[in-house]
């Protein structure tokens, strides 16, 4: 193969990243060591959600590259959810200051830099940290990602989905882990031993695996994590009112103590985005951009059948407008069945100090597609900011690949002032919502016979600011009209769906926290027969779900019965 010269090389990358549409700006193009401004390196918008993988050794600066792109996104006006493991991503709600140092890398790239801020909302898994609380309740998280947190085999998986299946047809309401704890109890007792009987593929041993396991996640303190209000998925669509996309930034401050329920969450939320959003085909930008930032987190010693609902989650989630990029170390953390559905590619350096770090390159080298450069010379010597990319044309073909020096953040590339952070979280309308932790009448209740216990205390924050008041940014806050004119458009126009909420009318005071209405339980069909055939049919399937047994039977209870496919369930879809 006859060799380029500079001059050819520059013309293919000009060439192949001359695209039409709205694009994101990554940078320039690096050619035989020269940087090149007039080579801009860029992914359409229209093609983010064809996914894509932030990859690279730590400390090479992938952070900051997601913290760029959400910037862009959010300015373009879509919504970005990122999960902030390390602590430094709150920095996008503070304008970076400028310096000598970063307008002679910005002006050599071409970039016209400014400092600005962008409108985030703090988000915090069960208040575990400064944020709104994200909390779910059990049968919406579903048995397969339950099992995924508890660690269990096959066999526990399909006796708890069992276990699952008694609940939803005994309208036991399962919103918290003393919910669960009460039904797997009441199984195993002498009063539950004929409906222990009836499910058939349970067993009594089984059932005190499960229960000791959850007694274990309520020793850790995880029980915060699952209960109500429970946070509506639909919380991440929303837009600022001057119509950039909201970055909801999850923070993760203990991700090292507990990564399989993190990872895990973060799943739960992408899955029941995925059962809610309607089919959208091919749109001028995405509804939303998710990062899964530790994404190895995800796949470390999962099942079959896990793997499986995450590779048809993220083959399928995109003709319904959501991009999911994976955040990991190497394309080897990622199994090929998902790494082959990820067309736009953001490769940091890779260091090789091992034999395994070797075997580690190799596989990334052969991934990319034929280039002009030594990729592995170019990933072993690239340095902080900068990556070799290749993403998905405005056409839908790869383009040449590039190495290229990343465009700087333009907010602050590290935590915000800890002050900012809670007033923005006190005066977000969000934390009306979903500040107080409620404890409705729930299957606990019904088989004690015990009354609900007191709500919960509110997050932490500052007092939520009066409707239109100033934020941090100068600009006025609606206050709960304004969420609720925002939930109206985006079930509208993004879900698809009609609106239950009121049209507004006049102003009106800001609202106080408030519980959440009980969940309508599914209603119990006619028949005493029913529960022993389903559950002779439920008993012999091991990891099939509830989904596919209960649409075999085609009775109005399976209809209603229906999960996603991790086994999730949602009060919006039932």
């Amino acid at each position: 193969m006859a060799i380029k010269t500079t001059a050819e090389k520059l013309a293919t990358i000009q060439k192949g990243y001359t695209l039409e549409g709205a694009t994101i700006e990554l940078g320039a193009a690096i050619i035989d060591g020269e940087l090149h401004k007039d080579a801009p390196v860029r992914l359409p918008l229209a093609m983010m959600n064809r996914h894509g993988l932030v990859a690279g050794a730590t400390g090479t600066g992938k952070t900051v590259t997601l913290h760029m792109m959400a910037e862009q996104l959010s300015t373009a006006g879509v919504p970005v959810f990122l999960a902030d493991i390390k602590g430094d991503l709150s920095g996008l709600a503070t304008a970076a200051p400028g310096s000598e140092k970063l307008a002679a890398r910005t002006d050599s790239i071409g970039q016209a830099w400014q400092g600005k801020s962008y409108p985030v909302e703090f988000l915090a898994l069960g208040g575990d940290g400064v944020g709104v609380p994200v909390r779910a309740t059990i049968t919406s998280f579903g048995p397969i990602l339950l099992s995924r947190i508890m660690e269990l085999n096959d066999t526990q998986e399909s006796s708890l989905q069992l276990v699952f299946y008694f609940a939803d047809k005994n309208k036991l309401e399962l919103i918290d882990l003393k919910d669960l704890r009460a039904v797997i109890q009441f199984l195993t007792s002498d009063e539950g031993k004929e409906q222990l009987a009836e499910l058939g593929g349970l067993s009594k041993a089984t059932a005190g695996v499960i229960l000791r396991e959850l007694v274990n996640l309520e020793a850790q303190g995880l029980e915060k994590f699952f209960g109500e209000p429970e946070f509506d998925t639909a919380e991440l669509l929303r837009t600022a009112p001057d119509g950039r996309g909201v970055i909801s930034c999850l923070e993760l401050p203990t991700l090292q103590d507990r990564p399989m329920l993190f990872s895990t969450f973060l799943m739960w939320l992408l899955a029941d985005l995925f059962e809610d959003l309607p089919e959208a085909g091919d749109l001028d930008k995405p509804k939303l951009v998710f990062f899964l930032d530790e994404a190895h987190l995800l796949f470390n010693g999962a099942s079959k059948a896990f793997l499986s609902a995450i590779t048809t989650t993220v083959r399928l989630i995109r003709s319904k407008g959501v991009g999911i990029f994976f955040v990991t170390q190497t394309p080897k953390d990622v199994p090929a069945e998902v790494l082959g559905q990820l067309a736009n590619r953001v490769q940091h350096a890779l260091r090789a100090f091992t034999p395994e770090d070797a075997k580690a390159l190799k596989a990334t080298v052969s991934t990319f597609p034929v280039s002009d450069y030594d990729l592995e010379e170019t990933l072993t010597s690239a340095g902080i900011g900068e990556a070799v990319i290749t993403v998905m044309n405005d056409r839908g073909a790869p383009t040449p690949v590039a190495l290229t020096r990343l465009r700087a953040p333009e907010s602050v590339m590290g935590p915000s002032d800890p002050a900012l952070v809670q007033g923005s979280v006190g005066a977000s309308a969000l934390l009306t919502k979903y500040g107080t932790a409620v404890d409705n009448h729930s299957a606990y209740e019904k088989l004690t016979g015990k009354s609900a216990t007191a709500t919960g205390p509110a997050a932490p924050g500052q007092p939520p600011l009066p409707a239109g008041a100033p934020n941090q940014d100068g600009q006025g806050t609606g206050g709960h009209a304004d969420l609720d004119a925002e939930a109206r458009r985006i079930e509208e126009e993004i879900l698809g769906r009609p609106s239950s909420r009121p049209a507004p009318t006049s102003p009106a005071p800001a609202e106080q926290p408030r519980a959440q209405a009980p969940r309508q339980a599914p209603q119990q069909n006619a028949g005493g027969g029913m529960m022993g055939d389903l559950g002779g049919l439920l008993g012999g399937a091991l990891g099939g779900g509830i989904k596919s047994m209960a649409r075999s039977v085609g009775t109005q209870l399976g209809r209603e019965l229906l999960r996603g496919v991790f086994g999730t369930s949602s009060r919006r879809r039932r």
